[in-house]
């Protein structure tokens, strides 16, 4: 658990660094909130919320739809489990469900990635990306990135 906490306090330091704002106060997030997101205990949610970042943590035990963030960088940590994750190509079946947020049914092409505990993947924004496989559970954090 230490390992998964020190990742978590590593990417949103990242993320941080990136964004290029020192002015910001020091968030801290419990233990028993990241844990309850990665076991599923709560849905995927917010645990720090900036104007130019987001971090999360997600459980999931089934595939997912195809996303396209268009000003949103996505950086994937699996914690735990396994899941195909396809990258690029072009969405089928794409529609807008909020401003800057697309949601399709498949990918035409694009690249896949068999994600196991440890693996990181970056995903730049207005790349279509999709959880196509989910053969039992994958928890992961998400860090996004976003433009202004």
């Amino acid at each position: 658990m230490r390992v998964r906490i020190l990742v978590l306090a590593g990417l949103m330091m990242a993320a941080v660094l990136a964004a290029g704002d020192n002015g910001r106060p020091v968030v801290f997030v419990g233990h028993e909130q990241v844990m309850a997101a990665l076991e599923g205990q709560t849905h995927s949610g917010p645990l720090v919320k900036a104007p130019d970042l987001l971090v999360m943590g997600a459980h999931r035990a089934e595939n997912g739809h195809v996303e396209v963030h268009d000003k949103e960088t996505d950086v994937f940590y699996i914690v735990d489990g396994e899941a195909t994750l396809i990258t690029g190509g072009k969405m089928l079946g794409g529609h807008v469900i909020s401003p800057g947020q697309w949601l399709g049914t498949s990918i035409e092409g694009g690249d896949a990635h068999h994600m196991v505990k440890g693996d990181v993947i970056v995903i730049p924004a207005g790349i279509p990306h999709w959880f196509k496989s989910v053969p039992h559970t994958v928890s992961y954090f998400v860090v996004k990135v976003l433009k202004q």
